[in-house]
């Protein structure tokens, strides 16, 4: 069953959400940037049913989040891979995975990452991309952007 659209919705969350929202979807993600590429091989990893798995990845590379990349003529089999927008998707996942290493595994978190460069378990923190400073929500102001729409006001935030 396909829930409603956001594709109305001025909204940039509702938008990315029409691309990777779908069931599924974000642990499709998940298993490209762990390296899976083939079809059988996220299929054999999530259990997932196989024309649900064809319909999200059909999705996924519809909207450019991975690209097909033929490796066997007859028949003709492909992989699937991260384009650069799959790729920037990192940032959420590792957010995400955060959270829930917080909020939902309580024997500690399944998967940590350690920073290549200096061997230390990482995090991703928000920081300002101007000056650097540490990001909360309260140390945010919210203003109208250039794609607001007239009929779709900021609400009123504190």
């Amino acid at each position: 069953m396909r829930r409603a659209s956001f594709t109305d919705m001025n909204c940039s969350v509702a938008q990315s959400l029409e691309i990777i929202g779908e069931w599924w979807t974000l642990l499709i993600i998940r298993d490209a940037f762990f390296g899976v590429t083939r079809f059988d091989e996220f299929s054999d990893r999530l259990g997932i049913a196989r024309n649900v798995l064809t319909q999200r990845l059909e999705t996924l590379v519809e909207h450019g989040v991975l690209t097909k990349v033929a490796y066997q003529d007859k028949p003709v089999r492909y992989d699937y891979r991260l384009t650069e927008k799959g790729r920037d998707l990192w940032t959420v996942l590792a957010a995400l995975r955060q959270w829930g290493d917080k909020w939902a595994a309580p024997d500690g978190p399944p998967v940590v990452s350690t920073h290549r460069a200096c061997g230390h378990e990482m995090t991703v923190e928000p920081v300002c991309s101007a000056c650097g400073e540490p990001v909360t929500r309260a140390s945010l102001s919210l203003h109208r952007g250039p794609g607001a729409r007239a009929d779709s006001p900021l609400p009123e935030l504190p």
